[in-house]
């Protein structure tokens, strides 16, 4: 081997335990639940199935969501949201009526609503994020959601809460100020200008019901966007005295065979964030602000778009589209790789929501009246929630680069890190690009001594395609050879690998 071909198949890694971007946010592993296609109905709910509980959500799903970590959940959407009126989804369900959702073309029974959803996330124990509805409504319903939601009572809407069911009040702390209100398929679309008077005032009537929660106001739906960049100036500048997080959405996926490009979508993540966050400073900047509001990334995931025919062609149908992508190994060191993008922006990114929970495009499968199991894609979520705790650090990388179609040159290797002072473990996630293996040396400097590679993790991205249950089960596997050399880690990475490393010191 000459030196050339050494240097491309070696890295060096740096990480300082003084240098760090703060604490990581648990809201970062947040999820996603709307009312679309199965992720509801026969996904967390069905009152018939075995597992169920005293409300109908199933016990299976409810098992699994534990066991991911999850920390937010976004409801009840997405474009459905856009033509929600969240009165139907209260009170007696035999009385709910029937709707039909623009949306995804299908027929909603409200079956499901604010109450079922909010208790289903208390036994949970994640954090509920609702989305208003500046689609078809505005100031009126969305202030009145609110006051159902967080006023003890003696009102019309809190007192109507207690009277369905629910004494205590929920305290809903995150709100989203509509959804994608930029895209043209949006019911009730509107421009940069007509969407920021809208949120400022809709944002304004909430806080002054509960001046407690924060808000979320739409970013671009995607980097590729027309208006994007004009879209968060111009909306965020009206809007800016009731806004404390900008949305960004974005989904990935192989397009043309393009497996390099499809592996650095990590990279073009972090290039994404860095102009939303560009723009946050640039408007704080022209209004002399000295406050930044921060991401929320709360739409993000592997979709296959290709394969989806477009909502104007779904024919009206009770159970919605089936948007359910079957994921392979491929598409779970990817999302492993996008984990690794958002705890690398920690210090601008405070929540995110894969998309979506179950079955839509998501870590969790189910069957109605049958099992629900792990998708590839649980793998490295499932391990980043339960290792990454503490602050981030900040990687200094010296390797080789791949030249990309979609991204232009980009690092072959992805790291970022977690250290917990408190007991004194740090988490060590990498991704190998390249397609070969590369050998990495992780250098942990600090006033510590490292003792143990307690775990050593790997997916590998095979070409078999999408998993069924049983393969999925057997995607992560344990990574021999990881060792400690004096205060630093050698690792071999296999070609186009995720690896997640646990290290302890004393």
């Amino acid at each position: 081997m000459d030196d050339d071909d050494a240097r491309d198949r070696s890295v060096a890694i740096i990480l300082e335990l003084e240098h760090d971007r703060g604490v990581v946010d648990r809201r970062l592993f947040g999820s996603f639940v709307e009312h679309m296609g199965r992720c509801v109905y026969t996904g967390i709910y069905e009152p018939g199935h075995v597992s169920a509980d005293h409300e109908g959500f199933r016990g299976d799903v409810s098992e699994l969501i534990d066991e991911l970590g999850i920390s937010v959940i976004r409801y009840p959407g997405g474009n459905f949201v856009s033509g929600y009126r969240w009165e139907d989804g209260i009170g007696p369900r035999n009385l709910r009526p029937r709707r039909l959702d623009l949306a995804w073309r299908s027929i909603e029974t409200n079956q499901v609503g604010t109450d079922e959803f909010l208790r289903w996330a208390a036994r949970r124990e994640v954090e509920p994020m609702l989305a208003v509805n500046l689609g078809t409504r505005g100031i009126e319903a969305a202030a009145s959601l609110v006051e159902y939601c967080n006023v003890t009572g003696g009102t019309y809407w809190s007192d109507l809460r207690r009277s369905n069911g629910s004494e205590d009040p929920y305290g809903v702390k995150l709100w989203c100020l509509g959804n994608e209100m930029d895209g043209p398929w949006q019911t009730g679309h509107k421009s940069a200008e007509e969407y920021g008077r809208l949120a400022a005032q809709a944002g304004q009537a909430m806080k002054l019901v509960d001046p407690d929660i924060q808000l979320v106001a739409c970013g671009s739906s995607h980097h590729r966007m027309p208006t994007f960049g004009y879209w968060e100036s111009t909306s965020l500048e009206i809007a800016w005295d009731v806004v404390d997080y900008v949305s960004m959405h974005a989904y990935y996926e192989e397009l043309d065979g393009d497996r390099r490009s499809f592996l650095a979508s990590g990279f073009g993540m972090g290039e994404f964030i860095d102009d939303v966050a560009a723009t946050i400073d640039a408007v704080a900047a022209r209004k002399h602000s000295r406050a930044r509001p921060k991401i929320s990334f709360d739409e993000w995931n592997v979709w296959y778009q290709q394969n989806f025919p477009g909502t104007e062609k779904l024919e009206i149908d009770t159970s919605g589209p089936r948007i359910e992508d079957v994921y392979s190994a491929l598409d779970a060191v990817v999302v492993g790789d996008l984990l690794i993008t958002l705890l690398n922006h920690a210090d601008r990114v405070a929540i995110a929501c894969l998309a979506q929970l179950v079955n839509v495009i998501a870590p969790i499968m189910t069957e109605p009246d049958g099992s629900a199991w792990r998708q590839a894609i649980f793998a490295p979520i499932s391990e980043v929630t339960a290792s990454a705790h503490g602050v981030s650090l900040v990687a200094r990388v010296r390797g080789p680069e791949l030249e990309t179609d979609r991204y232009g040159d980009v690092p072959a290797v992805a790291v970022a890190a977690t250290y917990d002072a408190e007991l004194r473990r740090a988490a060590i996630f990498v991704t190998n690009r390249a397609e070969h293996p590369i050998t990495a040396r992780v250098e942990l400097r600090g006033d510590i001594a490292w003792t143990a590679v307690e775990s050593a993790t790997m997916i590998v991205a095979d070409h078999k395609g999408p998993l069924d249950a049983a393969a999925a089960r057997e995607v992560a596997q344990p990574l021999s050879g990881a060792r400690l050399d004096t205060n630093a880690v050698i690792v071999e990475l296999p070609a186009e690998s995720w690896v997640a490393l646990r290290i302890s010191a004393r």
